[in-house]
């Protein structure tokens, strides 16, 4: 009697030990996707880092009449560095959390969290570039940073310069808190390589980007075509593959596997983020995205959108869009009866298809990883904030 209930004990024992490790297992999941903490330390830790390597050191020597503008950038650089919902940092944090064991995970996360950092940070700068490319007057619902900065200097030309300049020195922060974030890891060498190369591939995009702008309205087949593959340079290399990548080396992955597993999760992904945020420069609120509605229309911008009206559109509509973006400038008239063509000619309903097909297309890819259920879930629900207009829809 005494024995049977002594291996009752020690069964219920067991069974309590090993909830207990599935507890841990789920807990420290469950932390994993806490966002709202994860944000609160991005957010600093990007401040701390921008004006560390934006401010005048102590042994510059710099002279005294020139100091207030380079004050003035450096100011520039920590107000443009601010705000954001950060999906790229996050992306990064998760992926990390997915792929890694537990104790790579507890021992490695600062550095991890700093190299997440490095790919905002590279944003910004991007995004400088950007609004001087795009002539924007706002980012982020705020003066963008040559307006800003030529509002500040009174003079269009010298805020365009620094500008271009503020655009660089963060694009070289970003690679050096990389480097210094690598050289923590052990996939130290392999984490710099890949960061490089998204550098690489984003310039190669932003130059697409430009190039696609020459293609003719008459062929929108190719037009989509080109536009989607902007978006793989230019937007999913650095916005979803590099930062699963980014974590995947990390967690400690072989360079070509890691490589692999992000191009199958984040191409598809990226692409489907792009064409959502396409998406709502006619369908948002400046209120959620920060720029006016409708800016591609007026910018004359080629996107898949555009193309996949004029491919729907009969003759009458499809030569009225042709000329709406040939023409030198577009109003607001201009940019409702856009946005009513891109709604009658199902152009928008098309895109969320575009959306909704690319998405599953990134789910499958996680379903098929070798991990546990919990860590798929996870991996999944952080892949799916670049995607909310999936949810909506659902």
């Amino acid at each position: 009697m005494a024995s049977s209930a002594f291996r009752k004990m020690i069964s219920v024992l067991q069974l309590l030990q090993s909830l207990r490790f599935g507890l841990v297992e789920c807990l420290w999941i469950t932390v994993g996707m806490t966002s709202s903490s994860d944000l609160e330390q991005i957010e600093s830790r990007i401040v701390s880092l921008v004006k560390d390597f934006a401010f005048l050191h102590a042994d510059d020597s710099v002279a005294s009449s020139c100091r207030p503008i380079a004050d003035m950038v450096a100011k520039q650089a920590v107000t443009s560095s601010e705000g954001g919902k950060r999906l790229r940092a996050l992306l990064t944090l998760d992926a990390f959390r997915a792929f890694a064991p537990q104790d790579v995970a507890e021992r490695d996360m600062d550095a991890v969290l700093d190299l997440a950092c490095a790919i905002e940070v590279f944003q910004t700068g991007a995004l400088v570039h950007d609004d001087i490319i795009d002539d924007s007057d706002l980012r982020r619902g705020k003066p963008s940073a040559h307006r800003a900065l030529a509002t500040d200097t009174h003079s269009d030309a010298i805020g365009h310069g620094l500008g271009i300049m503020l655009g660089d020195m963060l694009a070289t922060a970003s690679v050096d808190i990389a480097n210094k974030a690598a050289c923590r890891l052990g996939s130290g060498s392999s984490v710099v390589s890949a960061f490089l190369n998204m550098h690489r591939e984003v310039e190669i995009g932003q130059v697409l980007d430009l190039a696609v702008e020459l293609n003719t309205l008459d062929d929108p087949e190719e037009l989509a075509s080109a536009s989607l593959n902007v978006f793989r340079w230019k937007t999913a290399s650095y916005t979803t593959i590099a930062p699963l990548e980014f974590g995947m080396l990390a967690a400690g992955l072989a360079p070509a596997d890691a490589r692999r597993l992000a191009l199958a999760i984040g191409l598809p992904l990226g692409l489907a983020f792009q064409l959502a945020d396409d998406l709502l420069d006619v369908i948002g609120s400046s209120r959620n995205t920060g720029k006016p509605v409708g800016g591609d229309i007026r910018e004359g911008k080629r996107t898949v959108l555009l193309a996949d009206a004029i491919e729907a559109a009969g003759d009458v509509e499809r030569r009225e869009l042709i000329d709406m973006w040939e023409a030198e400038s577009r109003d607001e008239a201009h940019v409702r009866r856009a946005i009513a063509l891109f709604e009658s000619t199902g152009a928008i309903a098309r895109s969320k298809e575009r959306i909704a097909g690319l998405w599953l297309k990134s789910k499958a890819a996680i379903e098929t990883l070798e991990l546990s259920q919990d860590r798929k879930d996870t991996l999944t629900e952080a892949c799916a904030r670049f995607v909310p207009i999936v949810r909506e829809q659902g």
